[in-house]
């Protein structure tokens, strides 16, 4: 898988984060298994933290595990700061370093009320000619891959679009609503609401590469989100990502407030 699809995965990987426990100076841990085909391929790991000024940080650590660890290491740390305004997580400042190998890279983004000022990669890519590039109406009322994905208990989760930008790609996460089903982790027990998930990749991306096509053209994504009564919020427990290689899953193993 070249270096953009991982990093797409690794993505992926930090929409599933910790969840506050109350509106209070709170850390929630939470832990993830991630496998392809069944076969673990990484682990990650988030720690969310909630002032009583109602700012937030969230900050995740990734790494390769089993089998992916023979064809090369890869190690991820992410981090997204914010506040918490309208029932919603708004994002100041987002940032993912990104190790593939020898190869590094670092993504940092800033937000405005919603719009993206700022958007920098270290070191500087290089683009084909055939890049999509990200427009400024791309950059408007855009979440963050990480905190756009908890959700105020009264809302209808799986009956919107998600506008993410992960530092490079412009994405629209389409939702739409499959039913239920009994999930239980270390921390959790209940049931969790099913999204079914349609890929449409918009800018930030080659065009014509295969597993942004593969993926645009499944109808095989699910995200399934679980409820935190305590906060009254719901967020990602289990995510189902089919590629040419096999379905990558993401699974919390651990689901709890710290402390």
């Amino acid at each position: 898988m070249a270096h953009s699809g991982r990093r797409i995965f690794i993505s992926a990987i930090t929409a599933l984060l910790a969840i506050p426990a109350s509106a209070a100076e709170i850390q929630h841990r939470t832990e993830y298994r991630v496998a392809l085909a069944g076969l673990p391929i990484a682990r990650a790991a988030f720690l969310t933290q909630i002032e009583d000024d109602h700012s937030y940080k969230i900050a995740g650590d990734i790494n390769s595990a089993g089998l992916a660890d023979l064809v090369t290491t890869i190690q991820a740390k992410t981090s997204v700061t914010g506040v918490v305004r309208n029932d919603r997580l708004q994002a100041l400042k987002y940032s993912l370093y990104y190790k593939s190998g020898k190869k590094a890279r670092v993504y940092e983004v800033s937000y405005r009320n919603g719009d993206i000022i700022s958007a920098t990669t270290t070191p500087p890519p290089k683009r084909p000619k055939n890049w999509i590039d990200v427009t400024p109406r791309d950059m408007r009322s855009v979440l963050d891959p990480i905190s756009g994905l908890v959700f105020t208990g009264d809302t209808k989760v799986c009956s919107q679009t998600l506008p993410i930008f992960d530092g490079e790609t412009r994405m629209d996460l389409v939702l739409s609503p499959k039913g239920d089903e009994d999930f239980s982790t270390d921390g959790f027990k209940g049931k969790a609401v099913v999204c079914s998930v349609r890929f449409v990749p918009r800018s930030g991306y080659k065009k014509g590469r295969k597993d942004i096509d593969y993926l645009s053209k499944s109808n095989r994504m699910e995200i399934w989100f679980a409820k935190s009564d305590a906060a009254n919020v719901y967020a990602p427990v289990y995510v189902r990502i089919p590629t040419e290689y096999g379905m990558v899953t993401i699974t919390a193993v651990k689901y709890g407030s710290v402390g």
